[in-house]
């Protein structure tokens, strides 16, 4: 960034006493500032006496250094610890207050804010991961033990596209100074985020259209703890049970960008070609048509013009789903989502 990140400026206040002061309005006991690298600039030129300053003197073994230190910290009779980034300045109160009360309505081990169903920060851990979480060596920071507490994760949905956004190159802080600055907080700016690994807690589902079968599939998916997309241009949230977002573009290789993504594409011939070539050039782990099989060839042989190595149709389920003899769309929806249960079990080793 060419400057001490903390001390960047979006309007009048820097980036870490932006957090401080959302953070400060919270519902919040206790509040500990980690620091490290640079530590003496930032003391002298942030206000840091309504919060507890701890030194993490090994900070430059990674950030797992500075969450041990920081939870090392922590009042022994504390229930559960937020972990908050100084890079993330947009946060509101409100969403922080949120995740607090969700945790204590449903005690948790873990609590993750989702914004229209991607991964968000902060995170809040119950003390029963501490020790986990004390034991991390390294760069990595919480992520690093979710695929361990699968089922214990709680995933709050929220209202607050702040838990998305970080500064972590000069392009970031240039958007998000004018984004502050014209107090414009839009859908578009969720097309600016780098959602690589926002899918990485879970396994997710994609599905590509909007009838019964793909609404079936939603539910059963949710059911199985899958983060579940459901892409078509005219749904909204409320009309699919079980989806965690609804995209009304089509643009795979963005969605699946890291993580364990399976993708379903049941849009009955309105975009199934295009969905198929990209679901397969973005390198999902398992592509399936809702088709008959003269419907699966046309497509095929379509891709196959357009260059498609045949490695990669060759990846391709259609028709999709194990042989149950389903009929309904449930039972459809049963065949196809066993088929991923199953896939995942075959490949286990390679997608933990």
């Amino acid at each position: 960034m060419g400057a001490i990140k903390q001390l960047l400026r979006i309007g009048s206040k820097t980036l870490l006493e932006n957090v401080l002061s959302n953070l400060l309005r919270a519902q919040v006991s206790d509040i500990i500032v980690v620091l490290g690298s640079s530590a003496e600039e930032i003391r002298q030129q942030v206000p840091l006496g309504n919060v507890r300053v701890v030194m993490n003197e090994a900070y430059r073994d990674g950030m797992g250094t500075s969450l041990r230190t920081g939870l090392s910290a922590i009042d022994p009779g504390t229930d559960a610890a937020l972990v908050v980034l100084a890079d993330q300045p947009f946060v509101q109160p409100g969403t922080i207050d949120h995740l607090i009360e969700q945790y204590r309505l449903r005690r948790p081990q873990i609590a993750i804010p989702m914004y229209q169903g991607f991964r968000g920060n902060p995170v809040l851990l119950d003390r029963s991961v501490f020790p986990e979480l004390m034991s991390l060596t390294g760069d990595i920071g919480c992520r690093a033990i979710f695929g361990a507490h699968a089922e214990s994760i709680l995933k709050v949905p929220v209202e607050d596209i702040g838990v998305l956004l970080d500064v972590d190159t000069k392009a970031d802080l240039d958007r998000l100074q004018q984004a502050h600055a014209q107090n414009d907080w839009g859908p578009a700016l969720l097309e600016t985020v780098d959602l690589e690994g926002r899918n990485a807690a879970w396994p997710q589902l994609v599905v590509v259209g909007e009838d019964a079968v793909a609404k079936a599939l939603a539910q059963f998916a949710s059911l199985l703890h899958f983060t579940v997309s459901i892409v078509d241009p005219f749904l909204r949230i409320g009309d699919v049970p079980g989806a965690d977002r609804i995209l009304h573009a089509l643009d795979l290789a963005r969605l699946l960008a890291g993580g364990e993504t399976y993708v379903v594409v049941a849009s009955r011939g309105r975009f199934d070609e295009e969905a198929v070539e990209q679901a397969l050039n973005a390198g999902a782990v398992y592509v399936a048509l809702m088709a008959n099989r003269k419907r699966a060839q046309e497509i095929l042989d379509a891709l196959k013009a357009k260059g498609l190595s045949d490695e990669k149709l060759t990846r391709l389920r259609a028709p999709a789903g194990l042989d149950i003899g389903a009929r309904s769309p449930e039972e459809i929806a049963l065949s196809v989502m066993a088929e991923i249960v199953s896939e995942r079990a075959t490949n286990g080793a390679r997608l933990r």
